[in-house]
Order: C-alpha cells, then structure tokens, then sequence
C-alpha cells in the first residue's frame, strides 16, 4: 500500500483527487494539507511514502516545501501537480529534489502509474509537459538562442517570485488576477513588475513575453 498526501491549497482540489485515488486498491490516502507548513505539521504524526503537492500556495509553496523536504524528509517522495506548464517549473523542481511533475489535466490512470513510480524511486513526467520538453530540445537544436551562444545574461537575477509573477504576465493575466492568484496585494504585484522590467532591460509587456520564451520561462 502506498501511503500518500494531498497538499493543495483548494478544497475541491483535494477533494476531487482524493476521490479518484479511492479507487485505487494501492494507493491510500492518509492526510490532507492546504500549504507547505500544514504539511510539514502532518509528517510529524503521518507516515507517508509519496506527497503530491501544488506549486502555488500561500505560507510557504512548493518551491520552499520541495527544498524542505529534501534536507528534513528524505524519505518521502514528491510528485509536483499542477496547473502550470511551465518548463523552467519542471527544470527548478526537479533540481530540488521533486521526483515527479504532472498536470492537473492529467486522467486518473496517468496520476495512479505517477504514484506507483515515484513510490518506487524513479522519475516522472506527465505526457503533455515531456511533449514540451521534446518541442523545445528539438527548438534549440534548430534555434539556438543567445544564450546558448553565450552572448545573453540569463534570467538568474530574477527572484523566484519574479519568475512566476513573469510568467502569469506572459499568460495574460492582469495585475489583479495575479495577486489574486499569488495572494498579494495588486501593489505588491506591480512592484514586480517594474522591478522585472527593470532587470531584464524591457520596454513593456511584449517585450516581456518575447524575454519569457527565449529563456524558457514559458513555452
């Protein structure tokens, strides 16, 4: 039986996740959590084998809860889902010791065989974010950027914050929609957003976006 827990900050996420592994004979369910610290509250009492977790959470996110885990809970493995098919997400989490990465568009067959693997120690991605993984090896073979060529500054100056706030800009989303999203205040989110175009030298949003898809930070 492979025991896991649910860490996302929605309610009907959990909610409907949970039941999905429900029928699922070897895999059990054994708590929940809405952040990175509730989570971290729960291992103390839980045994647990596998935790999937949300990248965008209030108190303490994914990023902080993968990095965490690593240093005081090795044992445990990490399966990130999310909403966000960003490749640069994949690239940092993975680094930070995250053993899977799987949307949450993903069906119930390809979440179950998610659990089972990394249960087992091996990695992890969903089809959709290995077919962008494929799209852009095969780009920067037939496009080399900048970068590549060493003629560019990478996007290294950026803080973590920046990076998401960057690519909610890309997306489309307004100021507001991404404070709401990041639970900050607008000004707050404006605040970055002169502080990143600052840093990375640009003029105005497309100017942002073009920055966004030479550095990977979306696709």
């Amino acid at each position: 039986m492979i025991n896991v827990i649910l860490t996302d900050d929605h309610q009907i996420i959990r909610d409907g996740i949970s039941a999905l592994l429900e029928m699922e004979e070897t895999i059990n369910v054994v708590g929940e959590a809405s952040n990175g610290n509730e989570l971290i509250a729960l291992l103390a009492t839980t045994p647990v084998d596998v935790v999937l977790l949300d990248i965008n959470m209030p108190e303490k996110d994914g990023f902080e809860t993968t990095v965490y885990l690593r240093t005081y809970h090795p044992d445990v493995k990490i399966i990130i889902l999310t909403m966000l098919n960003n490749i640069s997400y994949v690239h940092r989490l993975m680094a930070a010791g995250a053993l899977g990465f799987i949307l949450k568009s993903a069906g119930s067959e390809e979440l179950c065989g998610a659990i089972k693997l990394v249960a087992k120690g091996l990695r992890f991605v969903c089809a959709d974010i290995a077919m962008l993984l494929l799209d852009k090896a095969q780009a920067k073979e037939l496009f080399p950027s900048a970068e590549q060529k060493g003629d560019d500054k990478e996007y290294k100056d950026l803080s973590k914050r920046e990076i998401e706030v960057l690519s909610l800009i890309a997306e489309g989303y307004t100021n507001a929609e991404i404070a709401n999203k990041l639970f900050t205040s607008k000004r707050t989110i404006e605040t970055h957003r002169q502080n990143i175009l600052d840093k990375t030298q640009s003029r105005n949003t497309a100017n942002l976006i073009k920055y966004a898809l030479k550095n990977g930070i979306i696709t």
